[in-house]
């Protein structure tokens, strides 16, 4: 591997070793390189009952300079993936704040669960927000403040005495955010990844979380990182797979922005009855540049 790019730096010179360095950064690039491997994967039986094909262990890794990693081959609903993410911010399970703000994509899950109160159970924000009564994304954000360099910044989303109150136990169940020369990384770590419908939304939903945490600091976004265990693409999938992964015009198309208009998440001090966080609001992210190819339709694929 060394004596080829001491070679291309010899004929070539370094611009070309950048270049390449550039692409194995893009998380576009990343991403439809994971797609065209599941096409050829070994097939793997599924709780949904549909099928897929499978590889277990990969890693994509985005650097932030390069624009916010908000999928370009086809489009991707980024209202989506804010809504989400500021639901868990606030630490919500319940449905009505995602039909509010028009994402649906939990109703099937809480109507095979049977449960009847508008909620779904102890999941992502609850653990978050109310870990055993202990608030873990405050924590994180007055760790950040007052001990940057620690490598204890850790969000844990893994409750195993509650996934039977889950509708759902988490997919990305944990993230560590380690700084250094000025710079914040982000690393999450996903149990099951649904590459093609499910994980460009988790993509975008961390790549908001690290900007929001670099916010109003005197850190820049640095490099986003997930780790993922088990990557599926459903075989009811495929069709919409190829015709992604052969859009070639998507090349050239730049990745998008994001700005957050005004504070970002501040923390105001408090207690467990008062955790003092506040959390923006959706009207303050604005999503710029965004020149995406049409989207590419799948249908959700949801256990029985």
């Amino acid at each position: 591997m060394y004596l080829r790019l001491f070679m291309i730096n010899i004929q070539y010179g370094l611009n070309i070793i950048e270049c390449v360095n550039i692409i194995m950064r893009n998380i576009e690039d990343q991403y439809r390189a994971l797609v065209a491997t599941l096409l050829h994967a070994p097939k793997k039986e599924d709780r949904t009952g549909v099928g897929t094909t499978s590889i277990f262990g990969r890693q994509l890794e985005h650097d932030m300079s390069l624009g916010f990693p908000l999928l370009v081959g086809k489009k991707m609903y980024f209202n989506h993936a804010i809504t989400e993410l500021l639901w868990i911010l606030q630490g919500r399970t319940d449905l009505s704040y995602l039909h509010e703000n028009g994402v649906h994509y939990w109703d099937d899950d809480y109507e095979r669960s049977g449960r009847k109160d508008g909620k779904l159970g102890p999941v992502y924000g609850a653990q978050w927000r109310d870990f055993n009564g202990y608030d873990q994304l405050m924590n994180l954000i007055y760790n950040i403040s007052v001990n940057p360099s620690s490598r204890r910044h850790i969000i844990n989303a893994w409750r195993p005495d509650k996934l039977k109150n889950m509708v759902l136990p988490p997919c990305h169940y944990g993230l560590q955010v380690n700084i250094n020369n000025g710079k914040m990384d982000l690393i999450w770590i996903q149990r099951s990844a649904d590459v093609f419908l499910g994980l460009p939304y988790d993509i975008a939903m961390y790549g908001i979380l690290l900007e929001l945490l670099c916010h109003n600091t005197e850190y820049k976004p640095g490099k986003l990182i997930a780790q993922l265990g088990d990557c599926h693409l459903y075989n009811n999938h495929r069709d919409a797979a190829v015709e992604y992964i052969y859009r070639e015009e998507a090349w050239d198309i730049e990745l998008p922005k994001l700005k957050i208009h005004g504070d970002g998440i501040i923390y105001e001090g408090g207690h467990r009855s008062n955790p003092g966080l506040k959390i923006p609001k959706k009207k303050q992210f604005e999503l710029i540049n965004y020149n995406p190819l049409p989207p590419i339709k799948a249908k959700l694929n949801v256990g029985k």
